[in-house]
């Protein structure tokens, strides 16, 4: 007799990209018993980088949820079951449950982070029948009652999780009882985070994934990669006055103008002269890897941590569609939605410490990179300008670069480059 059973299909935890080893169960978007179809969004995932929604490759009825939300699982393991369409058990009624609200999802436990569960803890009634040969297995106790979980929407939910807030102790404001963002902060700012221990005179608040990535990624670079890094202070007036007029010009209309747009634009012009600049050192090979594409990293805060989003070919954007790209992958990067694509390919990096009063820093490079340009504070210092002592807007600017590829020569120049640029735009015309 042929076999026509149709077995469960698994879909495993795929690899998102960046060589991520693991990722946490932000929130599920179906339940035990719903219909999907291929390609439908199942759940949500938070890697170390970046919030990913993930599709399921096939369809049919959900038969197992195989970790709660707030789990976190490595890839390759199965975390959702699908009986195919017209398999055994495919049409039944899914279990009583809770009405599903969009965002919401069906009442379940609490969504703070926890131990892994064995792999069905939350399958369906009926679950495959023990395989001949197996020792039976003893029931276990008889389930708790389900128990209703606040109303919180994904992103709530992962704003709490960031700020260490108890979802379950937080005044619900918005409409039907749900929490939102405010009722979230307000809580941060008036209790200790649930993740927070304190003892005597220390708290200790575990690191959350980003934190742990960022804190890997500098310690590989900064004892990986020889630094050197070079100073240079420049009077940025003109560039200032170019500023203003752009926030003008109908060609940047709604879009964010600001002087990291023109350090930017000063770095790829840099680069364009130099472009040995655009590189990184391969260790195994002992080889200089020259980058045709010029890849630019901002370096961003962001409620998740630092996170380096790149726009790709920057080096081929015009100013008004390079300001378009910086303000979308800045702007992108805040809302907590950088995906692991603008993340990855980096090759050069720049960060505006300026936006918070610093004058300059030695920052460390971003791993797999040559180079990070700093932006200092602009603010009027007294200057000498055609012989005379007068207030002007001065900022300093530093460059770290991996001294195994990059000489002080071919680093100096590149500081330089850019100083001159910031401190006469018009060269940007002249010069290309």
């Amino acid at each position: 007799m042929t076999d026509t059973t149709v077995r469960n299909q698994e879909f495993r935890l795929p690899d998102v990209g960046e060589g991520l080893l693991d990722a946490e169960i932000a929130s599920w978007h179906v339940a035990v018993g719903d219909t999907v179809t291929d390609g439908q969004v199942v759940c949500e995932i938070e890697t170390a980088k970046a919030m990913v929604e993930l599709p399921v490759p096939f369809a049919g009825v959900v038969h197992e949820l195989h970790f709660p939300e707030g789990t976190t699982v490595n890839v390759g393991e199965v975390i959702i079951t699908v009986t195919p369409h017209g398999a055994a058990g495919a049409t039944g009624a899914p279990p009583a449950r809770q009405p599903v609200l969009v965002g919401y999802g069906a009442a379940a436990a609490p969504t703070s982070r926890r131990p892994r569960r064995p792999a069905g803890a939350l399958s369906a009634p009926g679950s495959a029948p023990t395989a001949p040969g197996s020792a039976p297995t003893a029931p276990g106790p008889a389930p708790a009652a389900p128990v209703d979980r606040p109303r919180a929407k994904p992103p709530v939910r992962k704003l709490a999780r960031e700020l260490g807030v108890d979802l379950g102790r937080v005044r619900p404001s918005g409409p039907h009882g749900d929490i939102t963002r405010e009722d979230v902060r307000t809580a941060a700012a008036t209790e200790t985070p649930a993740a927070a221990v304190a003892r005597g005179d220390e708290t200790r608040i575990p690191a959350d994934s980003v934190r742990r990535a960022t804190a890997r990624a500098m310690t590989e670079s900064a004892f990986g990669a020889p630094h050197v890094t070079e100073f240079v202070t420049v009077d940025v007036t003109r560039t200032m006055k170019l500023v203003e007029r752009l926030r003008k010009d109908p060609e940047f209309a709604g879009v964010r103008v600001s002087p990291l747009l023109l350090a930017v634009r000063a770095l790829l012009f840099a680069v364009r002269r130099h472009p040995e600049i655009n590189a990184s050192w391969d260790g195994e090979r002992q080889e200089i890897v020259l980058k045709h594409r010029v890849n630019l990293g901002i370096a961003a805060a962001t409620p998740r941590g630092l996170l380096v989003p790149n726009i790709k070919d920057a080096h081929t954007l015009p100013l008004p569609r390079l300001a378009a790209a910086l303000d979308g992958l800045v702007t992108t990067a805040r809302a907590g939605r950088t995906t692991p694509a603008d993340l990855g390919g980096g090759t050069l990096t720049v960060t505006n410490i300026g936006v918070f009063g610093i004058d300059t820093g030695t920052p460390i490079l971003n791993p797999g990179e040559a180079a990070i340009l700093a932006l200092g504070a602009i603010g009027p210092r007294p200057w000498v300008h055609r012989g005379k002592v007068v207030p002007r807007q001065v900022t300093t600017l530093a460059l770290s670069f991996d001294h195994r590829l990059v000489d002080g020569e071919l680093g100096s120049r590149v500081l330089a480059d850019v100083a001159a640029v910031l401190h006469d735009p018009r060269r940007l015309a002249t010069h290309g």
